[in-house]
């Protein structure tokens, strides 16, 4: 599928919760973070729901079952069904299913998530390489999961068992900061088999594929805090994308952005999709949002050095800082083309604060 490159976030002239049918919400570090509400989260979607917007709760954590990760949400002051919930753990059951024959043995190396989504395909979980397994499933088992479980992978695909990974996000936020995940994980087996899995999460198309048949949705909005996932997911499912700078993406990283992991729209928190979102234009050499004006410095020749070395990104004006990072993501998306943004913007962001 050929798609634009696209070079500044896109403005919406009404809520996005009325612009778009369903929203399909990742959950760590965008609903909430080591188990608790992030903040404005439980009144933003309160209000996106009781304007007639589907809720839809996206995961690459395969560790829980849908039941409890709606029990959790429903505790936060959220009130989901099983049926509102989409793990990669349903994504890479559905997977292996159309891989191997019904009924068929699976070495589990995970948590209870990924053996309940196995059961609804009709497949039985095993512990044992030993077991005779079709296929070995890798998924988040959470902080106490055995080292010798990761053997036991290793044993059954070095015989040549066809390997499957719900997800390889290598970390995962927690209440306490950015834990190893499941791609972490995954990475111990690729060490010890130089063999490769078959990965079903977020940004791959078995998830996206998954959460389209489980949602019915016609015009979902991805909204997500992680450029390698959540947007690249969107991107690659040709759908539109909200990110919220409430989890592991700040705004160095989203100013060096290559295509796939650009957003739609940006936004401080859940509480933007219940508004619109400000438009970017285009003013003489740089880029004007709200009171800001962002531009592509040039390259710098500094005594010394063989040739010009890399310039920066200015902002002038003032306003709200958003606005500012908006500004900021046309002036260097727009300098990088199809690559990255080699621009320094630190001191624009010091300004902003951001």
């Amino acid at each position: 599928m050929s798609r634009s490159v696209r070079t500044r976030p896109e403005g919406s002239g009404q809520p996005l919760s009325e612009a778009y049918d369903t929203a399909l919400l990742d959950l760590d570090g965008v609903v909430y973070a080591g188990g608790n509400a992030i903040v404005h989260a439980v009144e933003s979607l309160a209000v996106a729901r009781e304007g007639g917007m589907r809720l839809a709760y996206v995961t690459n954590n395969a560790l829980r079952t849908p039941d409890a990760v709606a029990e959790h949400l429903t505790e936060l002051g959220i009130p989901t069904g099983a049926d509102d919930v989409i793990t990669s753990a349903q994504a890479v059951a559905r997977l292996i299913s159309e891989q191997v024959p019904a009924g068929a043995r699976v070495l589990v190396i995970g948590g209870e998530g990924l053996r309940v989504a196995l059961r609804e395909r009709g497949l039985e979980p095993v512990e044992s390489a030993d077991d005779d397994p079709a296929a070995v499933v890798q998924g988040y088992g959470g902080p106490d999961l055995p080292w010798g479980r990761f053997a036991e992978a290793s044993y059954a695909v070095a015989r040549g068992v066809p390997w499957f990974a719900s997800n390889t996000d290598l970390t995962i936020p927690s209440g306490r900061g950015i834990a190893p995940g499941n791609g972490a994980a995954v990475q111990v087996v690729r060490i010890a088999t130089g063999a490769e899995p078959q990965v079903a999460g977020k940004p791959l198309p078995p998830m996206h594929r998954e959460t389209i048949l489980r949602t019915g949705a016609e015009r979902p909005l991805v909204v997500g805090d992680r450029l390698d996932t959540d947007i690249e997911g969107a991107f690659n499912g040709g759908v539109d994308s909200l990110l919220v700078l409430t989890g592991v993406t700040d705004g160095a990283l989203l100013l060096a952005a290559p295509p796939q992991h650009r957003p739609t729209y940006v936004d401080a928190d859940l509480r933007g999709m219940l508004t619109g979102q400000p438009e970017v234009v285009q003013e003489g050499g740089g880029f004007r949002c709200g009171g800001w004006t962002a531009s592509a410095g040039a390259a710098e020749v500094r005594p010394g050095e063989r040739g010009p070395v890399s310039g920066r990104l200015e902002l002038d004006g003032d306003g709200a800082a958003l606005d500012g990072l908006r500004a900021l993501c046309a002036a260097a998306w727009t300098a990088a083309g199809e690559g990255s943004c080699g621009l320094d913007g630190g001191k624009a962001l010091a300004r902003l604060g951001l």
